[in-house]
């Protein structure tokens, strides 16, 4: 009994302490990748193109085919395997094994091989592209709630400040300083506050659940996620800043949604090599062996064993079949032209896929170029604002400012926090898109 107690004390234990666990951003990205559907589908997809590769690889190989058949002959008919004719039914008895080889078929076999390597690599890329993608989705959902988290902790710094200031009308209006009005304004004011921490809570509540969405987990009650040391945040990516030319030369080479639509595009080629076969003669080696026996059904009549007349009636056969094409109601030359029209619509997505790149390359290098610039008016924007309400607040505490005046400053101060805080987040997000297009482990440490 005691053993089952120390168990099961074990168990809630371990769930206890696998509930509290705090997520890293590594950990949210393994584990969607590990876990998300549209990628689970990626692989199928993948596992499909091997098979499609094998299937054309074995094409180079023999085929091998028995048959059998039974026929009946009722009346005068040829029995016994010669030419001798027989009145009565006759019941005849077929067996053969074939075989086909295709010799030459245009090099279309082998276009087909390459082709299907190609698609294959081509799936791997598709693969690898929402892999990609879903890194990309988690950081961004990771670092919303980081902000969310940083709004709450600013607006529950600023609830602290007008709590303070409440006592201090409280003894303001018992000393008969300042008006009883002023009470209830500075009330009203924390009342707002109070609804400012909760909406925070609301939106911090929001972006937990949209991470614990992408991530696939079953229970998002008890989901929260590490908050890593950003003290010296600027300094520790800025190095990510790179020139878009740069970036986009090393993304090129590595992105798989650009390998992704190289690879179609060179398979698109042996597209073309496969339709241009059509034009090739074609040459196929035969191969058959069969043999039979009859069985006459009439009175008296005295049939040959089956053993003999197997052997009797053995056929042996090797032929060459050649196929020349002449006239195909333009059929190949139509399947041509499409796979001609086919490259041409792979060059203009490579072309496309390439000038988005470099676009998406250029914006998150200039936002993010904008959010470090930003960060630091900001900053100093917040100084200021802080520096102006420490001066109200000192005037506020001797009853020579309003409500107002002293609810206008935290406001000017809260406004500047907040817009400090979403240039820092933004800028994070953006060297981590840089990263992402060096070829850099998406990560926040």
């Amino acid at each position: 009994m005691k053993k089952y107690i120390l168990l099961i004390g074990f168990i809630g234990a371990t769930c206890f302490a696998q509930a509290q666990q705090k997520w890293t951003l590594r950990q949210c990205i393994d584990y969607a990748i590990e876990n998300n559907i549209e990628i689970k589908q990626e692989e199928l997809k993948v596992k499909d193109s091997e098979i499609d590769l094998s299937t054309s690889k074995n094409s180079r190989l023999p085929n091998l085919n028995a048959n059998a058949s039974q026929d009946f002959n009722f009346g005068r008919g040829i029995g016994m395997g010669n030419n001798t004719y027989t009145k009565g039914n006759i019941g005849s008895t077929n067996l053969s094994i074939s075989s086909n080889i295709p010799l030459f078929t245009g090099f279309k076999i082998p276009n087909e091989i390459k082709q299907d390597k190609l698609n294959l690599q081509a799936a791997t890329e598709g693969l690898n592209k929402v892999k990609d993608n879903m890194q990309l989705q988690v950081a961004s959902l990771y670092l919303e709630v980081l902000f969310k988290k940083e709004i709450l902790k600013a607006f529950e710094d600023q609830i602290e400040l007008t709590k303070k200031q409440v006592s201090n009308t409280e003894i303001l209006v018992s000393s008969g300083k300042v008006a009883e009005s002023q009470l209830y304004d500075i009330r009203a004011q924390f009342a707002k506050d109070e609804l400012n921490i909760t909406n925070a809570k609301n939106d911090l509540d929001i972006a937990l659940l949209n991470l614990a969405q992408a991530l696939n987990l079953q229970e998002t009650n008890t989901f929260d996620i590490e908050e890593p040391n950003l003290a010296n945040f600027i300094d520790d990516n800025i190095s990510s800043v790179q020139p878009p030319t740069h970036v986009y030369q090393r993304a090129i080479t590595i992105k798989p949604h650009v390998k992704e639509i190289e690879y179609k595009l060179e398979s698109s080629k042996k597209g073309l090599k496969i339709a241009e076969a059509g034009y090739w003669p074609k040459l196929d080696l035969s191969l058959r062996y069969g043999t039979g026996f009859d069985h006459v059904y009439k009175s008296g009549y005295d049939n040959p064993s089956i053993s003999s007349q197997l052997g009797d009636n053995q056929t042996k056969y090797i032929g060459f079949s050649l196929s020349i094409p002449i006239f195909n109601r333009f059929q190949v030359r139509n399947q041509v032209r499409s796979a001609r029209l086919n490259i041409e619509n792979y060059e203009l997505q490579l072309e496309n896929t390439k000038l988005a790149l470099y676009k998406e390359i250029q914006q998150a290098y200039q936002s993010a170029v904008a959010a470090q610039a930003k960060y630091s008016s900001t900053e100093k924007a917040y100084d200021a604002a802080a520096e102006s309400f420490k001066y109200a607040e000192e005037r506020y505490k001797v009853g020579k400012s309003t409500v107002y005046e002293f609810s206008e400053a935290q406001t000017k101060m809260l406004t500047s926090k907040s817009e400090q805080i979403q240039a820092k987040y933004d800028f994070l997000f953006r060297t981590k898109i840089l990263d992402f297009y060096n070829g850099k482990e998406i990560d926040i440490k």
